[in-house]
């Protein structure tokens, strides 16, 4: 054999066993060609799926943002339209909101509160779009879920809802997400069921009270797994358990998210988990501008991974019967909400939002309300600046307890209308660096109560209390009552938290 031949020979030879190794890594390029498009295709598929609703619809007057943390407002619409139809639900097309929370997750990303605001529940509903452009007029003592049938369109008007969340809030809402019935089907199949628990036996007559029978029954009483149709009709049980109201559903709708959001975390943050979920999710979810793709739903999904499951709280906005409706209780509700601007836990700790140095917030003015007045104390006031807040709806007195502090003594920055009309007791809420003058505020109304907030300075709102006997009390005679304040028990000890036992507190009444 020649050299040259030789040569050949092995060049051969070095060429064969070259060849398994090039051919592996043909393949594995090719593998993660595919895995990458298939990923792209999945993430394109998301993106085809979610619906946004516009940003036209939402006020041009809102609050602003707080000391830390986001704040998602989660509607739950029962409109029969679309896929909706064979689930149950309202009666026609029209979008209806069913339920709605406020999720505030805090600045540290390791606590969350979810706050239920009952669908009964009496609040003004601010001036909303149309679906042809014009805007409503607003409209006082209505029923919150009102608000979602704005226009009578068959997606709804979550603009609307979310306005009327921000104005008796002002809360900023971040982001709103709406879910109907055939998307909450299909998130609960997605992980494979839910656990939940029922305080007694459910029948069909339950599910529907206009039904003439009992009918079979639909629920055992105690734990089980739920998904589909089946999950749709724990979350929608009204009748038949506690009082029949609301407030019960709300309970084991709070005790059902806890549980789902369970079940994830067990399962795991991770692509085969969220992906399906996700993919279930979109198909009938409405999300606003800033959720409008799959990598912002799944980055703000896998920014909820860290928060341990004690840390994620559940109560309701804080109420109470008013007839056959319901009304929001006064100071409790605007304590709640001044700790989520102030991403105070409901323990009264500061999260890691700003809450702590506190943060400017708007001075009242003329303009802000119908009521005016601004002046400098003189004689023997502290030197306290205030500003003051009718919370009644007695006219004029808001400028009526501004003269009677500035002759104290004290320095009126400006009167105004307050958000809320309902107020009975008169609160003082103070920003940081500012409760010993809050206190001395405090002192001068009788059963005033002291609210941090994460706005600057001092504010007043008076209550019917002062509306009742219009008259300073004098330093020595008044002191304060400590009232709720961040992280009072009765808002605190209320709370479900979602690694509660599924079987209890399932019903109010």
């Amino acid at each position: 054999m020649t050299a040259s031949s030789h040569r050949a020979v092995a060049g051969s030879t070095g060429r064969g066993r070259r060849r398994p190794l090039r051919t592996a890594g043909i393949v594995a390029v090719s593998l993660l060609v595919l895995i990458a498009a298939g990923a792209g295709w999945f993430y394109f598929k998301l993106n085809g799926n979610i619906t946004t609703f516009g940003a036209d619809g939402v006020s041009p007057q809102r609050p602003a943002e707080g000391a830390g943390g986001q704040n998602v407002l989660v509607i739950g619409s029962d409109s029969r339209s679309g896929g909706n139809s064979s689930l149950g639900g309202g009666d026609g097309d029209v979008g209806r909101s069913d339920t709605a929370f406020l999720l505030h997750i805090y600045g540290d990303s390791k606590h969350a509160v979810a706050v239920s605001i009952p669908r009964d529940t009496l609040v003004e509903i601010p001036p909303c779009r149309l679906p042809d452009g014009r805007w409503t007029k607003p409209q006082h003592n209505a029923m919150f879920n009102a608000a979602f049938s704005v226009g009578e369109s068959a997606k709804g008007n979550p603009a609307c809802t979310q306005n009327t969340v921000e104005k008796l809030s002002g809360v900023r809402v971040d982001h709103t997400v709406v879910v109907d019935f055939e998307g909450f089907s299909k998130m609960t199949s997605a992980v494979g069921g839910v656990p939940v628990c029922l305080p007694k036996d459910i029948y069909e007559g339950d599910l529907n009270p206009n039904r003439r029978s009992r009918g079979e029954r639909i629920f055992a009483k105690g734990p089980q797994n739920v998904s589909g149709q089946q999950a749709l009709d724990y979350v929608r049980i009204r009748h038949g358990i506690g009082d029949n109201s609301d407030i019960g559903r709300i309970q084991r709708q709070q005790a059902f998210v806890g549980s789902l959001i369970k079940k994830v975390k067990d399962q795991g943050f991770n692509p085969g988990t969220l992906l399906p979920l996700a993919n279930a999710a979109t198909r009938s979810m409405t999300v606003d501008p800033g959720l409008d793709s799959a990598d912002k739903l799944l980055s703000f999904a896998m920014s909820l991974k860290d928060i341990d499951l004690h840390n994620t709280k559940f109560i309701t906005l804080p109420w109470r019967y008013q007839g056959e409706r319901v009304a929001i209780v006064h100071p409790a509700a605007d304590t709640l909400w001044a700790d989520i601007k102030a991403d105070r836990t409901l323990d009264g700790k500061n999260a890691g939002g700003a809450g702590a140095q506190g943060s400017p917030g708007p001075s009242p003015s003329p303009s802000s309300g119908s009521e005016t007045g601004t002046g400098t104390g003189t004689g023997t006031g502290t030197d306290i600046s205030i500003a003051v807040y009718n919370g009644t709806t007695k006219t004029g007195l808001a400028a009526r307890a501004a003269d009677q502090l500035k002759s104290a003594g004290f320095t009126v920055t400006g009167t105004a209308t307050a958000r809320t009309q309902g107020h009975t007791a008169t609160t003082v809420e103070y920003g940081a660096g500012k409760e010993a003058e809050a206190k001395a505020v405090a002192a001068r109304f009788r059963g005033a109560r002291l609210v941090p907030t994460a706005a600057a300075g001092v504010k007043v709102v008076l209550g019917t209390t002062y509306a009742s006997e219009p008259t300073l009390e004098s330093p020595a005679s008044s002191a304060p009552s400590a009232g709720p304040s961040p992280g009072s028990s009765k808002i605190a000890d209320s709370a479900r938290s979602a690694d509660d036992n599924i079987c209890s507190g399932l019903s109010y009444g």
